[in-house]
C-alpha cells in the first residue's frame, strides 16, 4: 500500500455524512423546455465541515461579524457539477447546499464550499 492509499484510507474514516446530488435537468417536452430533478449519486461517503470567518463589511463600527464558512470533503474522483444541489445528512440532520466555488481538488480529496440552497438558478 502507496502512502498516499495509506492517508486515503486514513480520511476515509472521516467521512461519517452521506450527501446525494441532484442536477436540474433540461429536456423537451414536445417543443417546450422543461426542467427536472435528476439524483445523479446517493449515498456518496462525505464530511462536513463549519468555519468561521470575519465579515468583510464592518461599516456599523460594531463588533466584527462572523460569517459561517461550510466545506464538504470527498474522495478523490468524486466529480460535482456546478449548480448541482447536494443533501447532506450528517449526525442526524439532513441539509440542502449548493455549491458556491470551484473545487480544490488534491491527491486525497476534494473539498467544496457550499452555501444552504435557495432555489434552482
Amino acid at each position: 500500500m502507496s502512502m498516499m492509499d495509506t492517508v486515503r484510507a486514513a480520511l476515509g474514516t472521516l467521512y461519517t455524512g452521506k450527501c446525494d446530488v441532484i442536477e436540474h435537468q433540461k429536456y423537451l417536452d414536445g417543443s417546450i423546455t422543461r426542467y427536472k430533478e435528476a439524483t445523479v449519486l446517493t449515498d456518496q461517503p462525505c464530511k462536513l465541515s463549519f468555519g468561521s470567518i470575519p465579515a468583510a463589511d464592518n461599516a456599523d463600527g460594531g463588533g466584527a461579524a462572523l460569517t459561517q464558512v461550510t466545506k464538504l470533503f470527498l474522495p478523490p474522483g468524486v466529480n460535482i457539477k456546478p449548480g448541482s444541489k447536494i443533501t447532506v445528512t450528517q449526525n442526524g440532520q439532513t441539509t440542502a447546499y449548493s455549491q458556491s466555488g470551484q473545487p480544490a481538488v488534491y491527491e486525497s480529496h476534494t473539498e467544496i464550499t457550499l452555501q444552504l440552497f435557495k432555489r434552482w438558478a
